[in-house]
């Protein structure tokens, strides 16, 4: 995988609002927020999307969803917030490193998209 968009900010090639870090993950204010609260949460492992990760991957996936719920509650949005992962381009993917959108902070409708 080339590096990302998101490969610059892990290696801070790029300036982002970071939220929280690990060794697994890094969390970052989205630049074009869809919600007053819109954050990504990326693994540092270059995965493109869902689709291309692996049985090694279970723990990390499940870390990435963790930190998600745990960094919406450190914002202020324990109970009501919404993760998404886009796989593909026609999902709405646009930069291909695996990411989470947290989104909170207004009312969200079913169905999306």
């Amino acid at each position: 995988m080339s590096d990302t968009l998101f490969t610059k900010i892990i290696n801070r090639e790029i300036p982002a609002d970071i939220v929280y870090e690990d060794d697994l993950c890094l969390a970052f204010k989205d630049i074009n927020p869809q919600a007053p609260l819109h954050i990504l949460v990326i693994p540092k492992k270059p995965i493109a999307m869902i689709s291309n990760a692996t049985n090694d991957d279970e723990n990390l996936l499940g870390h990435l969803f963790l930190k998600a719920g745990d960094i919406a509650k450190d914002q202020g949005y324990g109970e009501a917030y919404r993760l998404v992962v886009n796989n593909g381009e026609d999902a709405g993917q646009t930069v291909f490193h695996l990411h989470i959108h947290i989104i909170a902070g207004r009312s969200l409708k079913w169905p999306p998209g």
